[in-house]
């Protein structure tokens, strides 16, 4: 009798698999750190998520937008045509051009769908078309990168910090220098894309006019396409923000993406965007159609009322200067303690160097934490013994690098100053294992 019809197994046929990729069944960063956290009840200031609620402009526009019928069906796969308007308006006076939102603009379910999009378009499975991405990088980008059949290669920023020991003394985020020549001797002749990333998750770099030229000019000579992931655009704090499409002859070949979640503190809302020309966005919005299609249509309509409502508001500004006090507020923190950081000039993440902390020899870590190294151990007993968790930049960067981090705590400060105060009084504690070593 044939079993074709009853779903049992046919002869002797294997039984699935998954990708090698996707087999793995072990916890990502965001989710195990977040667990150890919970078991302890810890401060959160590891996966940068805002501890507050959004502004209520912001909450009422999402609201008056779920209420109006006209946006509960499916929006155009380009985008919302008010949240279209309000981008387009957005970019004109961000990148000092005249934006077309019909060609030259396209909306994405968050950032990271729009980077997948912006991969997926220009990349060609079995070609080893290689992607380069500057150190620490977002660990999203890899995945995405390897998804849309693209390889990635890394290039570390390293410090430079002339007399200063980063593991004795508070360094700036602009001594994180990317070494040009090292970037170029990267690339060949499968090389299509460059990542730039300013402001800087996890190092808080701002990335200066001069730095962009420079990695304009290499982009130009070898005609690479330039990924300007700027969703910390509006969160600097004492210097500018440049976009590098604003750069001579660098339109041409950049697409920016932008983040609604970062710019308005409302990360679970998933609405981000691409700019380029033409040339450029009409690939990734063909790639994003076949990706999600189209993204969430009353959000879309609240982040277009934001966005109208932001200026009226003075909300970015504002907004600007409570991150600037929230920045301060923690590194006094760890003034107060005795641990160096790195001074950020953009983002919202502070990297704290805690290499003068001793873990006791005979300290016992899980084995999910041991079988991922020092970094993941330091930060395993922040959490465990201080009661304040960050996430381990080691995962931030590619296995020969990862050593460059090791020291190293990523803690975000997009926190409420209560939170922030805890996490004062929990940080006292270490001050013993200082001592130890002194």
């Amino acid at each position: 009798m044939s079993t074709k019809a009853t779903g049992e197994p046919q002869g002797s046929r294997p039984t699935p698999v998954p990708s090698p990729q996707y087999a793995s069944t072990g916890l990502d960063v965001w989710t195990m750190m977040n667990q150890v956290a919970a078991s302890v009840n810890a401060v959160n200031l590891g996966q940068g998520f805002m501890s507050y609620p959004p502004r209520e402009f912001i909450r009422r526009a999402a609201q008056e937008a779920l209420v109006e019928n006209t946006h509960n069906q499916y929006a155009p796969p380009r985008g919302h045509p008010g949240l279209l308007k309000q981008v387009g308006i957005h970019f004109a006076n961000r990148l000092a051009r005249p934006i077309d939102v019909s060609s030259e603009l396209s909306i994405h379910a968050g950032a990271n769908e729009a980077l997948l999009s912006v991969f997926t378009a220009f990349l060609e499975h079995g070609k080893d078309q290689e992607v380069i991405l500057m150190e620490p990088a977002f660990d999203q980008y890899t995945p995405n990168i390897i998804m849309a059949g693209g390889k990635p290669v890394y290039v570390p920023l390293r410090v430079q910090s002339g007399d200063k020991d980063p593991s004795k003394d508070v360094i700036s985020s602009h001594d994180w220098k990317l070494d040009m020549s090292e970037l170029e001797a990267a690339i060949n002749e499968n090389t299509r894309i460059i990542v730039v990333n300013t402001p800087h998750n996890p190092i808080g770099k701002v990335f200066s006019r001069e730095e962009l030229e420079q990695i304009g000019d290499i982009a130009a000579r070898h005609n690479l396409l330039i990924i300007a992931d700027e969703v910390y655009e509006h969160l600097t704090y004492g210097v500018d923000h440049i976009s590098i499409a604003t750069l001579p002859g660098m339109w041409e070949r950049t697409v920016t993406v932008g983040s609604a979640g970062k710019m308005f503190g409302v990360t679970g809302w998933r609405v981000g965007w691409s700019v380029g020309p033409a040339e450029l966005i009409q690939p990734t919005l063909s790639a994003h159609t076949r990706i999600v299609f189209t993204s969430n249509t009353p959000l879309q309509e609240g982040v277009a009322s934001a966005l109208k409502l932001a200026k009226e508001n003075d909300f970015l500004s504002i907004q600007r200067q409570e991150y600037e006090h929230r920045r301060n507020r923690l590194m006094a923190i760890f003034d107060d303690v005795g641990l160096p950081y790195v001074v950020p000039d953009g983002a919202y993440y502070l990297l704290v160097n805690a290499a003068a902390i001793k873990i006791p020899s005979d300290y016992s870590f899980p084995d999910f934490i041991e079988e991922r190294g020092p970094n993941f151990k330091l930060v395993y007993f922040f959490i465990k013994e201080f009661g304040v968790s960050g996430i381990p930049p080691t995962e931030f960067y590619s296995e020969p690098h990862r050593h460059l981090a090791n020291d190293y705590i990523r803690f975000a400060f997009c926190k409420t100053d209560e939170g922030l105060d805890k996490a004062a009084k929990c940080l006292q504690s270490l001050k013993k294992y200082l001592k130890e070593t002194s």
